[in-house]
């Protein structure tokens, strides 16, 4: 734990000498949505692979890029490509960027994310608020020795995601006309698909949406203090009675096409929080 606290540290040294902008919010970007805070202002990247132990993105539709800038007058650090267990990476690997930002100064972290709906009220293209999740990865990134300045060796789960920040999601939607769902969201490991059998199993115990990523991030977030706000663009109906063929490249395109109303939802939180 020791070596990869230091690991952090090397990151965090690397990122605050490209900006000296010190973010309060961060932005995890999904599937075919790393553009979607495309114009911040004084922005300033870099790759993934010019920061120090940051793993590589390997899956089409995220960039591996890292950018600071301001977003509606607001200090943002954004990741535009996400890193995936199924990829082959640690917990602690993928947990890597959000203790980077943690001890960068980030108070507020907004992930997005590409799923399956479950829910047969969804439509491919929604965009779904997420109220709450359920970890099936089969892991977790809190797992082995606790580094108590980091967090507390028990965090509580009982209101993950930000009340006061989906309303601020749930205003900005309603302002500017767009439709947004509420479900719950769970995570699996990945890669292979869901059965059908396996969408009966998970609609049973309550999930609305599934994909393949965002319970590691945001578990560390939640480790870490962090107000976090989640949202799910639904790119396939994951419909056990009628099954269909989930493709790689209708993911992105449909996540592509929802890429502005979620940039639209994004600038209406950040624009009712308070600070720059």
């Amino acid at each position: 734990m020791q070596k990869f606290k230091q690991q952090v540290l090397e990151a965090v040294r690397t990122v605050e000498a490209m900006s000296p902008v010190t973010p309060q919010i961060g932005f995890l970007a999904g599937t075919g949505l790393g553009d979607t805070l495309k114009a911040m202002e004084d922005a300033v990247s870099l790759d993934y692979d010019e920061i120090p132990h940051f793993p590589a993105s390997t899956v089409s539709g995220h960039q591996g890029r890292l950018v600071i800038g301001h977003v509606k007058g607001k200090a943002v650090i954004a990741m535009q490509g996400r890193f995936h267990y199924y990829e082959g990476y640690t917990m602690a690997q993928i947990s890597l960027p959000i203790r980077t930002m943690q001890l960068l100064g980030v108070k507020t972290l907004i992930v997005t994310n590409a799923s399956g709906g479950i829910n047969p009220l969804f439509c491919t293209g929604d965009i779904m608020l997420i109220a709450d999740h359920i970890n099936l990865t089969g892991n977790n990134p809190l797992i082995g020795p606790n580094i108590d300045e980091w967090g507390p060796r028990f965090p509580e789960m009982i209101r993950v995601y930000d009340p006061s920040l989906m309303a601020l999601a749930e205003q900005a939607a309603l302002r500017r006309g767009i439709g947004l769902r509420k479900g719950i969201y769970v995570g699996l490991a990945g890669p292979s698909l869901e059965t059908p059998a396996e969408i009966r199993f998970l609609k049973t115990i309550g999930a609305d949406a599934v994909g393949l990523s965002t319970i590691p991030e945001v578990i560390t977030a939640v480790h870490g203090g962090m107000a976090i706000l989640g949202l799910s663009v639904i790119t396939n109906m994951n419909l056990p009675d009628a099954p269909a063929p989930c493709q790689i490249e209708d993911v992105i395109a449909t996540a592509e096409t929802a890429a502005p109303k979620v940039r639209a939802i994004v600038e209406g939180v950040l624009e009712g929080l308070p600070g720059s």
